[in-house]
């Protein structure tokens, strides 16, 4: 029996939450602290529904994540659209 060395490949993590472009149409909630300091430093944060990136586009020109919105409506003291964004 002899042992067979494979090529090298580029191997990248699946990082993404189910279908990854759907993600990217919509703005997230997240901790407007830790967006300020993610933008600044590049460090990825946690939306609520579990989207993990770091923030880079202007969070207005696009709808608000269905999945970030039930959640935070769901928060004891959520359901004021436009905070935490």
């Amino acid at each position: 029996m002899s042992t067979k060395i494979l090529p090298e490949s580029e191997v990248r993590p699946n990082l993404s939450h189910g279908d990854e472009g759907d993600h990217e149409r919509f703005s997230h909630y997240a901790d407007k602290n830790k967006i300020t300091e993610s933008m600044v430093t590049g460090t990825p944060i946690r939306a609520l529904c579990g989207k993990v990136w770091v923030p880079s586009r202007d969070p207005k020109k696009y709808p608000v994540c269905p999945e970030c919105k039930e959640i935070y409506e769901g928060l004891p003291l959520g359901g004021q659209p436009g905070e935490g964004k």
